[in-house]
């Protein structure tokens, strides 16, 4: 028997979709190459001790009235995901050689940390302010009518954020301030727009907060909605091909050589693989796309570094933005031309103190995660976790580097050292399927911060994830998941859950016993109690 919808891919974009379509009858094949759903949401356990989250670090907007909220409510999961809050007078602190700023929510509030740090540049921080709140402030408020009717506004959303610096006239490090926290979006202040920075600097001005109990809980809910309503996840479900006949999306076909069919295919596959590879290139879309696509630069990858330590931090609740130097457009030029920094700039994230009661580790230890951006085309090597001696060799460089690093934003860390690991862009492609072992997708589609939207030439075949127009992020790739939806369904669907809107028939979603594990559920029901589920030691 056929499917009414069948969604490659199993990420926040992908499961958002399928589980609005699911709602509302449809019936809904999820297939996810990995052992488990979630993409960049997903976590692992190591040790049966630690729990690690590989893209979830924070989130912004997520207090009552915000957007993630609204979108995960209208699926009946509004109880279900919990937001603890992030210190809302510091959620990040920015540290570099001369000074630091904690980041507090509120524009007003930004704008006088920022000041108060750069006396001398108070005229160009102000214009910034002015610029950037008058741009966000309609788009908060869904007055989009204020915005189109001032051209200055409209034209600077769409400029690179280097064009506003120079604008404001502002100095290096207040340049690097400013886009301290740019490994958010992973581009550079010449390669990224207002509008791009914008969307997400201010919705953690709205509040920064971290899913209570990691990731994971937000895909297992999704999961849940999925299933109780009709839907199918099925992980370890690679798919060779999408099919494509008369120019319309026919269904799938698995690497095992089995046939799904169904009228519409939504791909949370990477979009270069999906475009390229997966549904067939240049027979089925036309030339100039195919072109474009080729073409398209990612946005840089990451390299993390992932520690267990026997210790506690009494630190703030909020991340660390550090960078040695005080020159952001020099660093990035360095990673444009592939040197491996003598020094990384570090996001360091404590998700034990995030999320204190949790299983990310046992009670007097600490979860930290030290992330960096890599130089594009850097040589990895094979990328075989075992036996190549330049890929073996290129991890050791950056662990040492990285921790050397950490130890000047934190102090001493080598010996409470319990746990250490690193992930690499060939992780990331590995795991996730990324082109460019990116976590943020395409950099440019025919343009600075252009990216295609969830339609495609083919009928019936959808795009949704990291490099779609809908934006950057866990909650870019959801409200592009629930648009796709919309697309498809022919509603506004983000308009009605914001008025409060629940689609899900909640009565059907499934208990949760003690002990309920989401990782065991994202694996899917088929193979929910098959062996291999890592398993943390509860306490």
């Amino acid at each position: 028997m056929g499917w009414d919808a069948i969604v490659v891919g199993g990420g926040f974009g992908g499961l958002t979709c399928a589980a609005y379509l699911a709602t509302h009858g449809y019936r809904v094949l999820v297939a996810e190459q990995h052992d488990v759903a979630g993409g960049n949401g997903h976590v692992f356990r190591r040790r049966r001790t630690y729990e690690f989250d590989v893209g979830v670090h924070y989130l912004g907007d997520c207090g009552p009235d915000g957007t993630l909220p609204a979108v995960l409510s209208g699926l009946g999961l509004r109880d279900r995901v919990r937001f603890l809050p992030m210190d809302q007078d510091g959620f990040d602190r920015i540290v570099l050689p001369s000074l630091a700023v904690d980041v507090p929510t509120g524009w007003p509030r930004y704008r006088d940390r920022l000041v108060r740090a750069l006396p001398v540049e108070t005229s160009g921080i102000d214009e910034f302010i002015r610029i950037c709140s008058s741009i966000c402030d309609p788009v908060r408020t869904a007055s989009v009518e204020s915005l189109l009717a001032n051209p200055e506004l409209t034209g600077w959303r769409r400029r690179s954020l280097s064009e506003l610096f120079d604008h404001c006239g502002l100095t290096p490090r207040a340049r690097t301030v400013l886009a301290a926290q740019a490994g958010n979006y992973g581009a550079a202040p010449s390669k990224i727009t207002v509008g791009n920075h914008l969307d997400m600097l201010d919705s953690y001005l709205r509040g920064a907060y971290y899913p209570e109990g990691g990731g994971q809980t937000m895909v297992a809910g999704l999961v849940e909605v999925l299933e109780s309503h009709g839907g199918e996840l099925r992980t370890r479900t690679p798919v060779a091909e999408i099919l494509i006949e008369d120019g319309r999306a026919r269904g799938v076909r698995l690497t095992d050589g089995a046939i799904e069919h169904a009228p519409l295919v939504v791909s949370n596959a990477d979009y270069r693989a999906t475009v390229l590879r997966l549904a067939g290139g240049a027979r089925n879309f036309p030339q100039a796309l195919i072109a474009r696509t080729e073409r398209a630069a990612m946005r840089s990858a990451v390299v993390v570094l992932y520690l267990g330590l026997d210790r506690r931090f009494e630190l703030p609740n909020a991340n660390l933005w550090w960078h040695p130097t005080e020159d952001v457009e020099r660093s990035w030029a360095g990673l444009d031309a592939g040197e491996m920094p003598d020094t990384p700039s570090l996001f360091c994230s404590f998700a034990s103190v995030k999320d204190p009661y949790s299983t990310t580790c046992p009670p007097g230890h600490s979860n930290l995660q030290l992330i960096t951006l890599a130089p594009t085309g850097y040589p990895w090597g094979a990328g075989d976790y075992r036996r190549d001696s330049n890929y073996l060799a290129a991890k050791r460089r950056w662990a040492a580097a990285m921790l050397a690093a950490g130890e000047r934003a934190l102090g001493p860390l080598r010996g409470s050292i319990v746990h250490q690991e690193l992930a690499t862009p060939l992780t990331q492609r590995r795991y996730v399927g990324s082109s460019g072992g990116t976590p943020y997708g395409v950099a440019n589609w025919g343009g600075i911060s252009r990216r295609p939207s969830f339609l495609t030439p083919v009928a019936g075949l959808y795009v949704v994830g990291q490099s779609t127009r809908a934006g950057i992020g866990v909650a870019g790739t959801m409200i592009g998941g629930a648009l796709c939806a919309g697309e498809i369904l022919g509603r506004d669907v983000l308009s009605e859950v914001r008025a409060g809107t629940v689609f899900a028939n909640t009565s059907l979603l499934p208990d949760r016993t003690r002990g309920w594990d989401p990782l065991r559920v994202s694996r899917g029901i088929a193979r929910r109690d098959a062996r291999g589920l890592a398993r943390i030691d509860r306490r």
